[in-house]
């Protein structure tokens, strides 16, 4: 048996639970296999949760394709969706909290103000839409959530925005990012902590939380501050939203407010260069090691 189980254990978000945990000494955490662990399949996770009678279960599972979304809307609906709800049911069944992770893409963002979690949902695209979804199936079968929303995630794991970066900027002199974008990047080993802060409080303070790092900037500032931390001498050209089209839009502005999670949970929020400047030092000693 687990006090915790985590859904979506190797992904991004998954492998930041399991550094944090094991630098932390947390043992009584379980990181199933995927093939053990579909948030699709009810048998299976019947078994899971009648094996490991969590107290609570960390959802890190998602698709978080955006643009692949628009056309894949099915298979969006399902994970985000009816994936989450299959999670809450069980929970409900066993007793369990079930600490699920969403997004900023669940707000229009269309105006510069802090988000709050009381402020009015309107997602624009097919992936802040099933994760809204998922966010109401939730609520409707079971009481004992913590639905975390955070943004613009990134660490030294999976596919993220400062790899994608890095490895731009050693082979090309110049790139375009968009100015007009403003939110806020969040390390994901940052947003692990909060979690596992969350779940070892005793604090049964359920519902709706945002977190993410201090401060906003666009994409523009991120990638010049990425550049600039990984001394890459690359010129950032900034460019409007309408110059690069994709098919899903995005939120113009989502900052999250994070007073409703430092006050309930005493959790020291970084600013987000100082937590970005961490993250490339452990990029650089990964690159220097291998």
């Amino acid at each position: 048996m687990s006090k915790i189980v985590v859904f979506g254990a190797s992904g991004q978000l998954g492998s930041c639970l399991k550094k944090v945990a094991a630098e932390r000494y947390f043992s009584d955490i379980a990181f199933p296999e995927e093939s053990a662990s579909n948030i699709l399949d009810l048998p299976s996770l019947e078994k899971l949760y009648d094996t490991e009678k969590p107290q609570f279960v960390i959802n890190c599972a998602a698709y978080t394709a955006v643009d692949k979304a628009e056309e894949d809307i099915e298979t969006a609906r399902k994970i985000n969706k009816e994936g989450a709800a299959n999670l809450a049911k069980l929970c409900q069944l066993y007793n369990s909290a079930l600490i699920h992770v969403s997004t900023d893409f669940v707000f229009k963002g269309d105006r510069p103000k802090l988000l709050s979690e009381d402020d009015e949902t309107d997602p624009i695209s097919v992936y802040g839409q099933t994760k809204l979804e998922g966010e109401l199936a939730i609520a409707e079968v079971t009481d004992k959530y913590f639905i975390i929303r955070t943004s613009w995630l990134y660490s030294e794991y999976g596919n993220n925005f400062v790899k994608t970066m890095q490895r731009l900027g050693r082979e090309r002199d110049e790139l375009k990012v968009i100015v007009d974008q403003v939110g806020t990047p969040t390390y994901a080993i940052d947003l692990a902590d909060a979690i596992l802060n969350i779940a070892f409080s005793g604090n049964d303070a359920y519902g709706t939380y945002h977190y993410s790092n201090e401060g906003a900037i666009s994409w523009y500032d991120f990638a010049k501050s990425i550049f600039e931390v990984s001394e890459i001498d690359t010129k950032v050209i900034p460019i409007p939203t309408s110059e690069y089209i994709t098919k899903a839009r995005r939120p113009a502005y989502s900052v999250l407010d994070k007073t409703k999670i430092k006050e309930t949970f005493k959790i020291e929020v970084p600013y987000w260069k100082d937590s970005l400047i961490s993250c490339i030092h452990k990029l650089n000693a990964l690159t220097n090691n291998s």
